[in-house]
């Protein structure tokens, strides 16, 4: 009877012993690179971290998070300072791989383009996010990523996007835009004339220094006859305290020349925003970090995620202001700004 009950303890600890551990008893630990400390960005590193709550994974319970964040000067951004970020983030990337984290959050383009590489070859799982087009941030395609990593884009179908502006304004026939040799911005302006012909518009782009004033170029284009400007999503919209924005909105204003946002966050004069909601981006890549972590999934396994639906936005103070009416089919699918 003894030995009988010695293997019935010895049964019920192997057994007791061979049981997996919750999630909960499991710390993960994540790094997060970015460059700027901007408000998008904040959107998606929140939308991140509640993904991964819904999912069991908490910040201060079972998950330690660094977030690393480069200060950059983009008002005094010239060679040796670009040429000084790539080297600032190559080497936050090198401490990174030397810490081997569970997992590393990229937001942004310039932190993903330069800072993937070390990491991934340290054989860490990398995941972005706030990535405006995918292939300027190194990946082989919109849907593909590459070894090593994965993650959320931005990018809009800019074929839907002249659409819906043509839908807005069926009069107009010409889109000025200026940007900066911002990546983001760059690549938008690129897919965007590309796009533009099929819904019968001309496309007028100039590039612009991100010290420059932006008054003499947005007067050659209000010269050259364009009905709509366009903001791309660009850093340079964004500098001292949306300078740029707010003179080329107060100039187009008195011309009544309405103003198109190719992001969903609101800048001064614009009437219609067109984009994905940085939330819910950096949403997309907690549930591939979710993947990764929890499933054991590889990266390059996980398509590149993006927001199916182009979010919407009108501001009607601006359309008040402009004295110009939306069509209604529009209004419907659109929010307010306010």
């Amino acid at each position: 009877m003894k030995k009988v009950g010695f293997c019935i303890i010895c049964m019920l600890l192997l057994a007791v012993i061979s049981i997996p551990c919750p999630a909960a008893e499991i710390t993960y630990r994540i790094e997060v690179l970015q460059v700027t400390a901007i408000e998008p960005y904040k959107n998606a590193y929140n939308g991140f971290l509640k993904e991964l709550e819904k999912n069991g994974i908490v910040k201060g319970k079972n998950l330690i998070i660094n977030r690393t964040i480069i200060d950059f000067d983009l008002e005094k951004a010239g060679l040796w300072k670009k040429i000084g970020l790539l080297f600032r983030i190559r080497s936050e990337a090198s401490r990174i791989a030397d810490e081997k984290p569970d997992l590393v959050l990229t937001i942004g383009t310039p932190a993903t383009k330069y800072g993937k590489d070390k990491i991934i070859a340290a054989g860490i799982p990398v995941v972005f996010t706030a990535v405006a087009v995918p292939t300027a941030a190194g990946c082989k395609s919109l849907k593909e990523a590459g070894p090593g990593f994965t993650g959320s884009t931005l990018w809009m179908d800019m074929n839907n996007a002249v659409k819906i502006i043509r839908l807005a304004f069926p009069k107009a026939k010409t889109i000025g835009i200026i940007h900066s040799e911002d990546d983001n911005a760059v690549a938008q302006v690129e897919e965007l004339k590309k796009s533009a012909p099929s819904a019968g518009f001309t496309i007028i782009a100039r590039e612009i220094d991100k010290n420059a004033h932006i008054g003499p170029v947005a007067s050659e284009l209000s010269k050259a006859g364009e009905d709509i400007y366009v903001i791309p999503l660009d850093t340079y919209y964004g500098m001292r305290n949306y300078e740029a924005t707010r003179e080329l909105a107060a100039l187009n204003k008195t011309l009544k020349i309405p103003g198109v946002v190719l992001a969903y966050v609101k800048y001064p004069g614009g009437i219609l925003y067109l984009g994905s909601d940085f939330g819910n981006i950096g949403a997309l890549s907690g549930q591939q970090a979710v993947k990764i972590l929890i499933n054991g999934l590889k990266p390059d396994s996980l398509p590149v995620l993006r927001q199916e639906d182009l979010g919407v936005m009108v501001d009607t103070k601006e359309m008040k202001a402009l004295g110009i009416e939306l069509p209604l089919q529009l209004l419907q699918i659109a929010k307010s700004v306010e």
